[in-house]
């Protein structure tokens, strides 16, 4: 019986599980022998009876279980001590992060793990109840909107009171992806006036459909990159768009910066000019901080402020509202596991199109083109 193991996760501030309850059941049904490391969901409010309850075995000795694993469901990138534990050949799930952690894309590769990368699911129609960066995106575009609510010294919507009018806040959003189009939809829900921008003219309609004003830009090519994610656009370009935007930001309570390219650095949409441009007491959430930044000021995890407004930073958004992340990712985990499942065993179908896309290593090769080409480069 192929065993299958979810273990706590250890990277500092990740409170998700790959796995819940309801997803052991099923994986159980299918006739997988299911091992939760005790605790593993204790930061999802996820108690370990809860999993006995649906027929799991809670292990606390994690090092053997590591080693006996055929598969193991992963939230952050494994350790390497981790690593070491496996068997060869056996199968890691989780959200790894192959750009921005070499040495363990080397581990795996070398222990001839086979390994999948959630944010290498390819986003096609098949694949969608897969789409782990769509899910974990979703709760990030909300919870940046409640963040800078909480910041703000203003209400967002319109107050008429007997003490007067107090008139709606406005929120610029830049860059309408999943995560955009979250802020935009609980923006306008508490009440505010959001403008959006964003260098794919197709997302206007989504945009104006939850009440959000789509700001214009001088387009000559489209900004539509490969599987629905921006592309990287020219200085040009950006130097034209930032012109644009100052107007709009400058007028801005607040600016929800979401834009990111895979692999890449973030693109440089909010300059210092820019908020030199905004009101004192204005706040900007950069959800791209950890890849660079959206803002020019913004730093990873950290608060900053200038000139009175207040520039946010916020790292894995997603794993403050833990609970909700974590039964969604184990949907999404749990999906493209069935994928692949054949006669209670996992089969790695390199002709099918969510594996092959999905697949990270494999045979003792790293078997995601862009990650090798990038490995390569940086030891040349």
């Amino acid at each position: 019986m192929v065993k299958i193991l979810i273990p706590k996760e250890r990277r500092a501030g990740e409170s998700r599980v790959a796995a819940t309850p309801e997803t052991v059941k099923r994986l159980i049904k299918d006739g997988f022998d299911l091992r939760i490391e005790a605790g593993a969901g204790k930061d999802s409010y996820l108690p370990d009876k809860a999993y006995e309850e649906v027929g799991g075995t809670i292990v606390t000795d994690g090092a053997s279980a590591w080693a006996e694993a055929d598969v193991v469901l992963k939230v952050a990138p494994p350790e390497v001590d981790e690593i070491e534990a496996l068997k060869p050949e056996a199968i890691v799930i989780g959200l790894l992060d192959p750009y921005r952690e070499p040495e363990m894309v080397q581990k795996l590769a070398a222990g001839r793990i086979t390994s999948l990368a959630m944010e290498l699911v390819p986003r096609i129609t098949r694949a969608q109840s897969m789409d782990a960066l769509s899910s974990q995106a979703n709760i990030a575009g909300y919870k940046a909107v409640i963040l800078a609510a909480s910041r703000l010294s203003r209400y967002f919507p319109l107050l008429m009171t007997a003490a007067g009018t107090i008139p709606p806040a406005r929120v610029v959003i830049m860059g309408a992806g999943v995560a955009g189009l979250q802020a935009v939809a609980t923006a306008k829900r508490l009440g505010a006036i959001v403008e959006v921008s964003d260098i794919r003219p197709a997302v206007k309609e989504q945009v104006e459909s939850l009440g959000g004003r789509f700001i214009d830009l001088p387009f000559e090519e489209s900004g539509e990159g490969s599987g629905g994610y921006a592309k990287e656009m020219g200085e040009d370009f950006l130097r034209r768009q930032r012109e644009i935007l100052t107007e709009h930001v400058g007028a801005a309570d607040v600016v929800i910066t979401t834009a990111q390219v895979p692999g890449k650095q973030a693109p440089r949409l909010l300059t210092l000019d820019m908020v030199n441009a905004m009101r004192p007491g204005a706040v900007v959430v950069d959800l791209a901080a950890e890849q660079g930044g959206n803002c020019e000021l913004s730093r990873a995890g950290e608060e900053v402020e200038h000139n009175g407004v207040l520039i946010l930073g916020p790292v894995n958004l997603a794993t403050s509202m833990s609970h909700d992340a974590s039964m969604v990712y184990a949907r999404n985990v749990l999906a493209l596991l069935q994928g692949m499942m054949k006669d209670a065993t996992i089969q790695i179908d390199l002709e099918d199109e969510v594996v092959a896309g999905s697949l990270l290593t494999h045979a003792g090769e790293i078997a995601h083109a862009p990650t090798a080409e990038k490995l390569r480069g940086e030891q040349s």
